[in-house]
């Protein structure tokens, strides 16, 4: 931010600029101007791809991996990894809560190179906190665990600031369905609560802000409030907290910090757009990263549906970056293959929202395989596929031979055109 604030271009935006067909002067003042953001820890920019997420640019799509306090094991995160890698992730995160936190964090890292890296501090801080001082942890130890991990290069993380004493007092006395159901946020609201003390992060922002810009990395800022039921969508909790995210972008902003802000959650269709434009007027064009977000709660086992179909109206009008769930969400730590699901999914989602929110130039790639659909050149078409793999399977399922599919065999359109077309 300081350098394009200078007039300068950097390098990486530069690449961005190329890779995203955006001019490079209106992307250098986005960024200036925070919003647009490049997510790199100085630790390791050599080892990470370049990756930029707000105004203007594709939608990007996020893989949550890491262990539960049940199912602890690191080759299959590991797997996810590659799985998140190989399938077209643009960022990954490390939610672990269960084994030796700090080395599964820097073993799937490794893993996960070179997509940009993200983690949530709160959980490390609480359960070693925990550990070691046999009680809750004391505010300065929440910053050390922000600092080793900038130390290790993540690249960014969800910070829970704006959620304050006052608002974990009227969440947990609230009439919501569900009060809080943001894990790290719930975590704060019993340390604050039990404490009666504010949230270390808010206390702490600026001193959070020195430690961010020491390291170029960015602050996503997290939604501990977001609705976990659709019936709480949008109500006087969650616009609080977005509210004191916006305030706390602002001073980022001036201090050129990159920041991102989280959203819902759990949306019905209809307030969606509400969402995203109500968070894009009260930060000023800050790019927007939402889970989901899902517009029904009954879709258990098939939750990366209910998700991508949020995902892909919030795409469209103008979210950043989207976190995808899995069809174990809910229900379960998922496994590799659920992963890829979720995966795919949401990349559908973010790619049909950019066709309403980029135009034409979102589109070369569904062009290009409506030829080959048409040309009936079934290689060249299923290359083009998020998953080509699985859609060549689907082809081939039934074994018979044929020039079309086998959905419509001899009376596919294109044969029975083809002689008037020449």
């Amino acid at each position: 931010m300081a350098i394009a604030r200078s007039g300068s271009i950097p390098d990486e935006v530069v690449s961005v600029a190329k890779a995203e067909g955006v001019d490079i002067d209106k992307l250098r003042k986005w960024l200036a101007e925070g919003k647009v953001i490049i997510v790199r820890n100085v630790r390791r920019s050599d080892k990470v791809r370049i990756v930029g997420i707000g105004k203007g640019l594709s939608t990007k799509v996020n893989v949550n991996i890491g262990t539960s306090t049940t199912v602890v094991d690191i080759n299959m995160e590991k797997e996810k990894a590659t799985i998140a890698v190989k399938y077209g992730a643009d960022t990954i995160m490390d939610l672990s809560i269960g084994g030796d936190i700090r080395e599964i964090r820097r073993e799937l890292m490794k893993a996960s190179e070179p997509l940009p890296f993200g983690t949530v501090p709160t959980y490390q801080a609480y359960i070693e906190g925990v550990a070691k001082f046999k009680a809750l942890p004391p505010e300065d130890f929440f910053l050390k665990i922000v600092e080793e991990h900038l130390r290790d290069g993540v690249d960014f993380m969800t910070i829970h600031a704006g959620i304050t004493l006052d608002l974990a007092k009227k969440a947990v006395k609230s009439s919501r369905i569900e009060p809080i159901v943001s894990r790290g946020g719930a975590l704060l609201a019993g340390w604050m609560l039990e404490n009666n003390s504010e949230n270390p992060y808010y206390k702490n922002w600026d001193y959070l802000l020195e430690l961010f810009a020491e390291y170029d990395a960015t602050i996503s800022l997290g939604d501990a409030l977001r609705p976990g039921a659709i019936a709480d969508a949008l109500d006087e909790l969650q616009i609080a907290e977005l509210i004191n995210n916006a305030r706390l972008v602002k001073i980022a902003r001036e201090k050129g910090v990159q920041v991102m802000v989280e959203g819902p959650g759990h949306v019905p269709l209809h307030k969606i757009v509400a969402d995203i434009r109500l968070m894009k007027s009260l930060t000023d064009e800050a790019p927007y990263y939402v889970l989901g977000p899902l517009v029904t709660d009954i879709a258990m086992g098939y939750d990366h549906i209910a998700s991508a179909i949020g995902a892909t109206i919030a795409a469209a009008e103008g979210a950043d970056l989207i976190c995808y769930l899995t069809p174990a969400e809910h229900l379960s730590l998922p496994n590799p293959e659920q992963v890829k699901e979720g995966l795919i999914a949401a990349k559908i989602a973010a790619h049909a929202g950019d066709i309403v929110k980029l135009g034409d130039k979102a589109m070369a790639r569904d062009i290009e395989v409506s030829i080959y659909r048409a040309k009936l050149d079934w290689n060249k078409m299923i290359d083009l596929a998020l998953d080509r793999e699985k859609a060549n399977a689907i082809y081939r399922q039934f074994g018979v031979k044929t020039t079309s599919c086998n959905m419509c065999g001899s009376l596919c359109v294109f044969l029975i055109l083809s002689r008037y077309r020449g």
